[in-house]
């Protein structure tokens, strides 16, 4: 899978596809990443990429030339998708992830300031929000969708199965809680009493559901299946 970032902070995103996962991926040559630094394509010499907008209003909009020059100089790859983020957009969800997890390219328009001019809706194929809620940029939702695509990529993980029970893996579907070591976990709380200066100590202590520590195959398997949510 390749990535392509437009944006006008190339390095935005360095410290995080250099970390963890998305880093391994890259490694194993399985995922790359290419940043295209919108200012490259500016209309003048000064890199300008926005302008104020027709109309009137606040702000500075993110113009259409710059962002069609450094499309046309993107190699598409056969199964490709060039992506808008947007609060105007669909909302990303798990399914949407899985779909695009079998592409070979996503390549994201990352705007920034008070929009983006609409004409640059003529040369995407999906326009995504990860929310309903406004971020300073794309950047961000770039990197949502990255990581929530790279995961479901073959290779990636370690244990391709840990997908098949995940919450989200079906819509609707949450998954059962988790429990590691200890079994018995103990830690003290201070209480504050009301109208009293001493703190008293409350000892407590939290355990691991019997049913997972029994060895019940089925038990375990029906214990899981019912505090899965749907």
């Amino acid at each position: 899978m390749k990535f392509e970032i437009l944006t006008i902070f190339p390095e935005i995103l360095d410290s995080y596809i250099e970390k963890g996962m998305i880093r391994i991926a890259q490694e194993k040559k399985i995922v790359s990443f290419k940043m295209h630094n919108l200012r490259d394509y500016a209309v003048d010499n000064h890199g300008t990429v926005d302008d104020r907008p027709y109309g009137g209003g606040p702000g500075q909009v993110m113009m259409v030339e710059p962002i069609y020059k450094a499309l046309k100089k993107i190699r598409r790859a056969k199964k490709s998708k060039i992506i808008l983020l947007s609060a105007k957009g669909k909302t990303w969800n798990q399914q949407m992830a899985q779909k695009f997890s079998k592409l070979d390219q996503l390549i994201f328009i990352c705007p920034r300031y008070e929009g983006h001019d609409e004409r640059i809706l003529e040369f995407v194929d999906e326009e995504i929000s990860i929310g309903n809620y406004v971020l300073t940029g794309g950047e961000l939702g770039a990197a949502v969708i990255i990581d929530s695509v790279t995961r479901l990529i073959p290779g990636v993980l370690g244990k391709i199965e840990s997908l098949d029970e995940e919450s989200h893996s079906t819509p609707g579907y949450l998954e059962y809680p988790q429990y590691s070591r200890p079994e018995v976990f103990t830690y003290r709380r201070g209480l504050n009493q009301k109208n009293k200066k001493t703190k008293k100590q409350v000892t407590k202590r939290l355990k691991v559901p019997e049913v997972l520590l029994s060895g019940h195959h089925k038990k375990i398997a029906e214990w899981r299946k019912e505090k899965s949510k749907n």
